[in-house]
């Protein structure tokens, strides 16, 4: 009776320490993470200020326009009439760890300040970007990895996504709106999602299935 006693116990304590740990994984990292949004959010916001101050003292940040609509030129600030061209500004690369930029996607209703890097750490606080690839707004193929479980989620619905559904990225240079081209399942191992491309792109990844890691939810946006 005694052995009988101690295996009953040892069982309820072991369910309660599952229980616990479901619970943290479930509503505690929601909160860690939850707590490190608000304080990115005045991070990124101070990064934008800093960075267009910085880009406007040297001379390389675009001065205000205004459009004429019947004319369809562009009139700068000293008056002149000239046709509108793209012009491409270099991005400061944020340090590791750092908040740089914001993610929308209206389709899913999601907002989250983006962090610089992909380790665990960086992760708990929001979806970052691998460091050897692009920023978003950049030339290339910009990739960005994120939980879809667990740390607040914010890539809980990318597979609801559609070809057409915008991602829009705000970074110090401004906002950066993207269509969804592919959604695409692949293995950890596929890394080729990341590789440079043509134009501007951003990758979006995380686990498939949820509440597993043994595959990857990828979905390119041009």
């Amino acid at each position: 009776m005694k052995t009988l006693r101690i295996l009953g116990w040892t069982m309820i304590w072991a369910g309660g320490v599952i229980l616990a740990f479901l619970a943290y994984q479930l509503v505690g990292t929601n909160l860690i993470t939850s707590r490190a949004q608000d304080a990115a959010a005045v991070e990124v916001a101070d990064r934008f200020d800093a960075v267009r101050e910085q880009l406007a003292a040297e001379g390389d940040f675009p001065p205000a326009v205004t459009v004429d609509e019947t004319t369809t030129t562009t009139t700068t600030e000293a008056g002149s009439n000239a046709p509108t061209l793209p012009v491409l500004y270099e991005e400061p690369i944020p340090a590791e760890g750092e908040a740089f930029g914001i993610i929308s996607i209206p389709a899913i209703e999601l907002e989250h300040v983006m962090m610089e890097g992909v380790d665990r750490e960086t992760l708990k606080d929001g979806p970052g970007h691998m460091p050897w690839t692009p920023l978003p707004g950049q030339p290339g193929n910009a990739v960005i990895s994120g939980h879809r479980t667990t740390y607040g989620a914010p890539f809980y619905d990318l597979d609801s996504l559609e070809p057409g559904d915008e991602i829009i990225v705000e970074t110090a240079l401004g906002e950066h709106v993207y269509a969804v081209r592919e959604s695409l399942i692949v293995l950890p191992t596929d890394v080729w999602v990341t590789n440079p491309k043509r134009g501007s792109w951003i990758t979006l990844t995380t686990c498939h299935p949820r509440f597993s890691a043994r595959e990857r939810l990828v979905i390119q946006a041009e």
